[in-house]
């Protein structure tokens, strides 16, 4: 028996350790879950996106290395498999983060208890991501409620930073849910976000799965619903944040932010603490991943008879570049929401949140 909700990215079975995650790359028109069965499995579901959103890559690393260990619990194994994971996405600093806390917690104990101590480590993990989530959308709600709208709150979002990005709630998307269950009118505009599309795929399948009135907008439309005045406040999710509270999202962010400061709109971010990279000054220091240029150039669907199908968007011999993420100034970023309340996204601020830690 699965120990998980309808609500959650990846379940585990609490008798044989067996984990089983959503493929998002099938999302939104096949809810298919995949059963991860090797370190290979792991690090695929990551490099290709069947897992994405921080959070969730963290967690998903965390189970891989436990089931390396559980293989081969030897320091040469743990380290290599350690490895393999990190290799699989550059950006995320949910990946280092959940890796060197696994390395932590197994370098000091002898081969042979390693294997349970690194599942029990795992399960900790992601118990800790759906607490936290819960707690970044209690601070964000507080947020919202003391935003000036009308009937309804109109809120922006972009990318995916929902509870497919992490285990359960979500980071950017909690205080939307929590919101909705306090009884606050919401209205929420999901850009879509090419070339992947992870808001018109994962993003509004969420909200709509959740009862959440939404509507999709191309990605080159939000700026216009800014100057409408149709949106009251934008709130995003984080690959990875900066000491000096730059942030790193998918690409689009950036564009975003610049037209919500540009019409007084409060921009926020909403992340967990171990998104934070205290080790990089700036978000210059953020490496970037540069995606294959198909995802650009061609894209995926289903056709009237529902069969799935993907098809070429430009000519042939079409050159594309595909960066997967930009920088947000942290001058362009209203606050930071996090599990420990909500910070100013500046040195200071981030100084004043490790002081609570």
């Amino acid at each position: 028996m699965f120990s998980s909700d309808d609500l959650s990215s990846l379940r585990w079975d609490a008798v044989s350790g067996a984990v089983e995650i959503i493929d998002q790359t099938l999302l939104p028109h096949t809810l298919h879950w995949v059963h991860l069965d090797s370190l290979e499995a792991y690090c695929h579901a990551i490099s290709v996106m069947q897992v994405r959103g921080a959070p969730l890559i963290g967690i998903t690393a965390a189970f891989g290395l436990a089931h390396a260990v559980a293989e081969n619990p030897s320091d040469t194994n743990l380290v290599a498999a350690s490895a393999s994971l990190m290799a699989t996405r550059p950006t995320a600093v949910n990946l280092r983060w959940a890796l060197e806390t696994m390395e932590r917690h197994l370098c000091s104990l002898v081969e042979g208890d390693r294997a349970v101590a690194a599942r029990q480590q795992a399960i900790a993990m992601r118990q800790a991501d759906i607490d936290n989530c819960a707690l970044i959308g209690e601070n964000g709600l507080g947020l919202l409620r003391d935003i000036p709208h009308g009937e309804t709150l109109n809120i922006m979002t972009h990318c995916n930073a929902g509870w497919l990005a992490t285990i359960q709630w979500g980071t950017a998307l909690a205080p939307i849910y929590k919101a909705q269950a306090a009884g606050l009118p919401v209205h929420v505009w999901v850009s879509e976000t090419r070339p992947r599309n992870q808001g018109m795929n994962l993003t509004a399948w969420e909200l709509q799965r959740a009862g959440v009135p939404c509507t999709v907008v191309a990605d080159n439309s939000c700026g216009q619903l800014m100057r409408e005045g149709k949106v009251d406040c934008v709130i995003v999710g984080s690959d990875r944040t900066a000491a000096n509270g730059d942030v790193c999202n998918k690409v689009g962010t950036y564009l975003k932010a610049l037209a919500a400061q540009d019409n007084d709109i409060p921009f926020y971010v909403a992340l967990p603490e171990s998104t934070i990279d205290w080790r990089c000054d700036t978000g210059q220091e953020i490496p970037i991943e540069e995606r294959d240029s198909l995802e650009v150039l061609t894209i995926a669907g289903v056709d009237y008879a529902g069969q799935g199908l993907e098809v070429n968007l430009a000519a042939a011999d079409t050159q594309a570049a595909n960066p997967a993420f930009d920088v947000t100034p942290a001058r362009l970023v209203r606050g930071l929401v996090t599990e420990h309340g909500v910070f100013e996204a500046s040195g200071a601020g981030l100084t004043e949140l490790q002081g609570r830690l």
